[in-house]
């Protein structure tokens, strides 16, 4: 068996052919990049002969498509739409079975900072996310979209418990990637970058959909503030979420439900930081005048910020996952929970957010090259991984010492 990890020199990409090369069934795993010494590192740091690096621009769109067709999975870690995209629609050209980790759900794509998305001549958004899943269903392809850790584990917990209940009705799922308790003193927001920032500023900024009272709604992102307290693995700690984009499939996939909402988690104070950098106008990407010159005020912010929030020597991270599910079984109340508390692995130098991310993604990839994922067209992954397949998927997690607690009452 093939797989083809596009960003495979960045942090989740690398930690997906980490992870991938342990499996004895996969023979070969290609790692795209667009440096040969980068790609080198990684290969040395995994440590594997099956590891093949590919020095790749992906604009290339013939070169893109020769290499695909030596593979037979594709597991995507690209940082924006522009690539995700790009690569997404090549794969489908190609017949490459694929899983991509970034939020977005192709089929009801994001109208909001498209981050260079191209679409073909004469389509909208909505015409392209249909043709993407029309295309990949008449080229036998199957594409598992928003795979890793929120999306992905939040969306298949999520909806293995909606599959227990006779009825749902409120949905909440908190999760984010947040530095040790004792690292987030360091730096501004009680912050770290453990992903591509821009991309978490992106987050803050733009509008996103929920399901409120039956009907979906439009809201700003980074408001619903929620304190919560979470006690479990032997944890005792305040955090606070509040929306974000993440789990946009659920608006497609799970419409029955009369309140749904994903959130980001993080320290308390940060939530309170990012709206007075919103209020001062610092996440805006419209350009402004500053003594005769241009500037575009998130760009500025990111110039200044960046080197504060990013990890110091001996600094971990932390992925905290709480999600909740209310309905009804045989005509009684029912509350489902799930609960992950990961950490940062040290001795094999891995942070928790390419565990938590990467190693699902690695996951699903390897069950669609076994087999085991057979829908075709693009498949949000709670439509991907149920029933004894879910099961298994929590047995392959816990392999790799990430536990997933469920509590229903």
């Amino acid at each position: 068996m093939k797989i083809l990890v596009f960003g495979g020199s960045g942090k989740i990409g690398s930690a997906v052919a980490w992870d991938l090369a342990k499996d004895d069934a996969i023979d070969t795993i290609g790692i795209v990049g667009r440096h040969k010494d980068t790609l080198e590192r990684v290969k040395k740091w995994i440590g594997s002969d099956k590891i093949v690096p590919h020095i790749l621009d992906i604009h290339n769109k013939k070169d893109t498509i020769a290499l695909m067709k030596q593979y037979e999975v594709g597991a995507l870690t690209l940082p924006d739409r522009h690539t995700s995209y790009l690569v997404v629609h090549n794969a489908i050209e190609a017949g490459l079975h694929i899983v991509d980790t970034i939020e977005e759900f192709h089929r009801t794509p994001d109208a909001y900072e498209t981050e260079g998305l191209e679409l073909p001549e004469g389509m909208t958004l909505e015409e392209y996310g249909e043709w993407l899943h029309k295309k990949a269903k008449e080229n036998n392809v199957t594409f598992v979209d928003g795979m890793g850790f929120a999306p992905g584990l939040s969306n298949i917990t999520l909806g293995d418990g909606m599959r227990k209940l006779d009825t749902s009705e409120r949905a909440v799922a908190r999760v984010g990637g947040i530095p040790s308790k004792k690292d987030a003193a360091n730096h501004p927001l009680r912050y770290m970058i453990t992903w591509a920032f821009e991309h978490v500023l992106r987050e803050y900024m733009i509008k996103l959909n929920v399901i409120k009272g039956g009907k979906i709604v439009e809201v700003d992102a980074a408001t619903e503030l929620e304190p919560f307290h979470f006690d479990k693995f032997g944890k005792d700690e305040m955090l606070e979420c509040a929306v974000t984009p993440g789990m946009p499939s659920f608006m497609f996939t799970r419409k029955g439900l009369k309140e749904f909402a994903e959130k980001t988690v993080r320290w308390p104070g940060h939530w309170q930081g990012v709206h007075t950098l919103k209020e001062c106008g610092m996440l805006d990407i419209e350009p402004v005048d500053f003594k005769g010159n241009k500037i575009v005020p998130r760009e500025f912010l990111l110039s200044m910020i960046t080197p504060r929030l990013q990890q110091r020597e001996g600094e971990t991270d932390v992925c905290v996952m709480y999600n909740t599910l209310e309905g009804t079984k045989d005509g009684k109340k029912v509350k489902i929970e799930y609960f992950m508390w990961d950490e940062a692995d040290t001795a094999n130098n891995m942070s928790s957010m390419m565990r938590a991310t990467g190693f699902p993604l690695a996951i699903t990839a390897a069950m669609i090259a076994k087999g085991k994922i057979t829908e075709k067209g693009i498949v949000a992954p709670e439509d991907a991984v149920y029933g004894d397949l879910y099961q298994e998927f929590l047995k392959e997690l816990k392999k790799r010492n990430i536990e997933i607690l469920e509590v229903v009452s």
